[in-house]
């Protein structure tokens, strides 16, 4: 994260790691961003264990979201940075993938 963070992306709402480990103690990676422009969240993750394809998951709102011209025009503005941060991530997850070996060409 701080390496995306140096970066200097513009990020306008929060990113947060959140710890996850499975049964074996190995960190599974979920990272968090709470956007400022609505009141939802979205969740980035691999899309399973030892996959290093990365997806995201928008959180459900419980109503309408009614939004000026400059407020969509922000909101779009988390989203291409989320989708910017997901794309980061699975590109670090395949580099490892690639340099530990673990999978046959």
């Amino acid at each position: 994260m701080k390496e995306f963070e140096q970066e200097e992306h513009c990020i306008a709402g929060s990113i947060t790691v959140a710890p996850q480990e499975d049964g074996d103690s190995d960190d599974t990676g979920l990272v968090i961003l709470r956007l400022r422009n609505a009141s939802t969240s979205i969740f980035m993750k691999p899309r399973s264990y030892d996959d290093p394809i990365w997806e995201l998951t928008l959180t459900e709102r419980p109503d309408d979201l009614v939004m000026s011209v400059h407020d969509i025009a922000s909101l779009a503005a988390e989203y291409v940075i989320a989708s910017n941060l997901c794309t980061f991530l699975q590109w670090k997850s395949l580099e490892w993938d690639r340099q530990s070996g673990r999978r046959a060409a």
